[in-house]
């Protein structure tokens, strides 16, 4: 077996800051065990500790005491908040427990730091996302401090997977597990989301993430299947788990972790050729190797000593910093992401919720701080007659959201954005999704505030008795007394259009409905509802929620759905004034980069939407978009807001990004030659 080493390079200590200035002033928040190994390895980064917080003072200054003996001598100790103020302070290392990041992050942000945020960044996906975002909004770096990736050998590693040493990587076995003592202590609590999982399950996932990224090219590796045993013991935390990942390549991963049972925490990736071993990946003692073995070479061993994690990791956010940049590249915000759905996942499958984020949890926003509009708020707003309330242009659909910490965080942006309608179905997620959305609505106080657009009466059970049993039964999982408009989801020609309208009219007297109309119905089906309510005294149909955008439609994704995209529903709206809810503005992601004329794998896209004059639509979406600055997918959703009647776009963001960059096309202005334009009408 040859030996060889790899020497990591060093910066000099008389210039040591990414600007070749002062050296940078960090401030640790959370002075507990792993602070104090970030301490031990700070004197090799090129910054400088000049204070220590916590919510005891008293710790703060053993901690402040203890870094004389590592050189920083001039350690100011205090309460979190007086940290964070303080102008020395550059950037903060946030080393709570787990669920006191969140908290911390948003403070040291708020106060313009640089934050390097122990993993796991959040508990779950739902406030990693609001974090990500606040770090985006403000333009400053957010590091997940996983120091093992800054490290030389996991960079090694990769580039031996990227040469194809070992041929093509087929599987990737890492564990890291310990065994406690005790079942004490924070990571045997549900109350600071203890358990394996979270606490070092996060190693081997972004490892196998890594290695699948490095063989394929991928910016961030996602598992598209993932199935996974384990044992909850008494505390409620996962003690032992096994999970089996699978990527969209077919490479798979055999991921291990917990805090009763010692694994040999190694980690192995195998390809065609033959494996690397890493047998110290994560603690990285002073000299860590990696040993490939080939079919066509001797074993081979390359040697990493000297180099120090955690002074790596804090200097990539230092210059970051310095370059204004909001990551490092050894661990991007999206990968972070990708890891926090990973770890959801993971626990899903073995059944592990916290009880702060159970359905019945009073979740509260990622702040702590009261829900409110921000003075910069980008909405436009518009008025239903009969609602008595004015509503945003926009309107959040409640059938992207696998949980409630999730639904919160989403549901919190775009309130701040101004957004105040919300559209739900009895059909979304069984019922899951309307009771989420009415316990997040509980959580905040907010009933009076905001519009709730409830649809039932779906197909097979589209009839008047089913419509009444299902309503009744919205409002109870939905926590309320009455729905702000509500919507039959679908028509049923076999039903004559008298008995909807006498049933919808009678829960509207009731005051159990304040506007009513139809999902899905024609245009004829409609005006004949309405002829009939005309006739009888009642109350009519006041909207439709009809498939409509940019693009035109040449078929529709589900059955029993309608369209308004072509030009004699266009002329109806405008002459009727129906207000219009549409759902799919977007054309189901055409507008997004995903259509090409010579790209037909995704069936649907080509069957509902592919023709020359949509392309051409498309196109001058694009160019308008770049006259813009915006995405041509936000000119597609400002054509529908321009429209000559009454329109509230339906979108369904997965994430705070995503809604964020279709809210772009609310600072679009276009004139009505331009829709005519984008229209193909001149």
């Amino acid at each position: 077996m040859s030996a060889q080493t790899a020497t990591p390079s060093t910066t000099p200590a008389d210039d040591r800051s990414p600007g070749g200035g002062a050296s940078p002033g960090w401030a640790v928040l959370g002075p507990g065990s792993i602070a104090r190994r970030f301490l031990s390895q700070l004197p090799a980064s090129t910054g400088t500790l000049v204070a220590a917080g916590s919510s005891s003072p008293g710790r703060a200054q053993v901690f402040a005491d203890e870094a004389a003996e590592h050189g920083f001598t001039d350690v100011r100790a205090g309460e979190y908040d007086a940290v964070l103020a303080d102008a020395a302070v550059d950037a903060v290392y946030v080393s709570t427990v787990h669920t006191g990041h969140a908290d911390l992050v948003l403070r040291a942000l708020d106060a313009g730091k640089a934050v390097l945020c122990e993993k796991p960044l959040a508990p779950n996906h739902g406030t990693a996302m609001a974090l990500v975002d606040a770090a985006r909004q403000a333009g400053l770096p957010l590091v997940e401090a996983y120091m093992y990736r800054f490290h030389p050998q996991t960079a090694a590693l990769l580039d031996l997977v990227r040469d194809g040493v070992v041929g093509r990587v087929t599987h990737v076995d890492a564990s890291f597990a310990f065994r406690s003592g005790e079942r004490s202590g924070r990571l045997f609590d549900v109350a600071t989301a203890g358990g394996g999982i979270l606490d070092v399950g996060g190693y081997p996932v972004t490892m196998a993430a890594a290695v699948v990224q490095a063989a394929t090219g991928v910016a961030v590796a996602e598992p598209v299947e993932l199935t996974a045993t384990g044992t909850l013991g008494p505390t409620g935390v996962d003690e032992w788990t096994v999970a089996h990942l699978t990527y969209r390549d077919g490479t798979t991963a055999s991921v291990r972790t917990g805090v009763r049972v010692q694994d040999e925490n190694a980690v192995t990736v195998h390809g065609t050729r033959g494996r690397i071993v890493l047998t110290d990946p994560w603690t990285l003692s002073a000299d860590p190797t990696i040993t490939v073995h080939t079919v066509d070479e001797d074993p081979r061993t390359l040697s990493f000593a000297g180099a120090e994690p955690y002074a790596l990791e804090a200097d990539a956010t230092t210059a970051a910093l310095a370059s204004g940049a909001v990551e490092a590249a050894q661990m991007t915000l999206d990968e972070t992401l990708a890891t926090a759905r990973t770890l959801d996942r993971w626990r899903a499958a073995i059944g592990l919720r916290y009880p702060f984020e159970a359905e019945t949890a009073d979740v509260p926003t990622v702040s702590g701080r009261p829900l409110r509009v921000r003075d910069d708020a980008p909405m436009r707003y518009g008025e239903v007659p009969g609602v008595g309330k004015r509503m945003s242009r926009l309107v959040m659909g409640v059938d992207n959201q696998p949980d409630l910490a999730h639904a919160s965080a989403i549901f919190d942006m775009f309130v701040e954005q101004g957004g105040n309608v919300f559209d739900t179905g009895y059909v979304y997620g069984g019922g899951v999704l309307e009771g989420r959305l009415g316990r997040w609505i509980q959580n905040r106080g907010i009933r009076d505030d905001v519009v709730v657009i409830t649809k039932g009466a779906h197909t097979p059970y589209c009839d008047p008795e089913s419509l009444t049993r299902q309503l009744l039964e919205s409002l109870d999982r939905q926590g309320t007394d009455h729905a702000d408009i509500y919507m039959m989801h679908r028509d049923n020609p076999d039903v004559p259009v008298g008995e909807f309208v006498d049933v919808l009219d009678e829960h509207r007297r009731a005051g159990r409905i304040r506007v009513f109309g139809g999902s899905n119905w024609t245009p004829a089906r409609f005006d004949e509802a309405n002829a009939y309510a005309a006739a009888n005294g009642k109350h009519g149909f006041e909207v439709l929620s009809n498939h409509f955008g940019l693009a035109e439609a040449y078929d529709v994704p589900w059955d029993g759905c309608e369209h308004a995209t072509d030009p004699a529903s266009k002329r109806w709206l405008e002459e009727r004034q129906v207000p219009l809810l549409p759902w799919s503005s977007q054309a189901r992601g055409f507008f997004t980069g995903r259509a090409a004329p010579g790209d037909t794998s995704d069936a649907e896209l080509v069957r509902c939407y592919y023709s020359d004059d949509n392309f051409e639509r498309l196109r001058r979406a694009r160019a308008l978009g770049d006259q813009y600055g915006v995405p041509a997918t936000a000119i597609a959703l400002a054509y529908v807001l321009h429209q000559p009647f009454p329109t509230f776009p339906l979108f369904g963001p997965r994430t705070i990004a995503e809604a964020r960059s279709s809210m772009t096309g609310l600072s679009v202005e276009l004139s009505p030659e331009q829709v005519a334009w984008l229209d193909l009408r001149d």
